[in-house]
């Protein structure tokens, strides 16, 4: 009879091993930037999409009750609504939202001139760096308050 080798094998020593604690929530300041980056990503995709010439919608989830009274979610387009649009001058002006919120990027003016469609895809992109990278972090805070004293009513 053979007999396996006398030494355990070691696996879970090769591991580094830490005492890290998972955070249980996660800052507000940041959930909200990521809440207007993703907004931002479905109006650059919107604006893309507009430029190829094809439709762009989102879909959700939705609760539905069948005819036998059994309930089923079934997958429903949301439409997108473009936060820009054409001034007199024939230049496109761009708002940035949170919620149903304009933002304002500086004091008294929340529209963002663009002088060309062909610049509303690097524009937006270059707002969305700027969300994630925390210099609209104080105009944020000021919409979501205002958007949460609409709810408090």
């Amino acid at each position: 009879m053979s007999t396996a080798s006398s030494t355990p094998v070691a696996f879970l020593q090769s591991l580094k091993v830490t005492a890290a604690k998972k955070a249980v929530g996660n800052n507000p300041q940041v959930l909200r930037r990521m809440k207007l980056a993703r907004k931002m990503w479905e109006q650059i995709q919107l604006a893309k999409s507009q430029a190829d010439g094809t439709n762009f919608t989102m879909t959700r989830f939705r609760s539905v009750t069948d005819p036998d009274g059994r309930r089923r979610s079934v997958e429903v387009p949301r439409r997108v609504r473009a936060w820009w649009w054409t001034t007199e001058a024939n230049k496109l002006a761009l708002n940035i939202r949170y919620g149903a919120r304009k933002i304002e990027i500086s004091k008294g003016k929340s529209a963002v001139e663009i002088a060309s469609i062909s610049e509303l895809v690097p524009t937006l992109e270059l707002i969305k760096q700027a969300v994630e990278a925390g210099e609209l972090d104080a105009q944020i805070e000021a919409a979501a308050v205002k958007l949460r004293e609409g709810f408090a009513k």
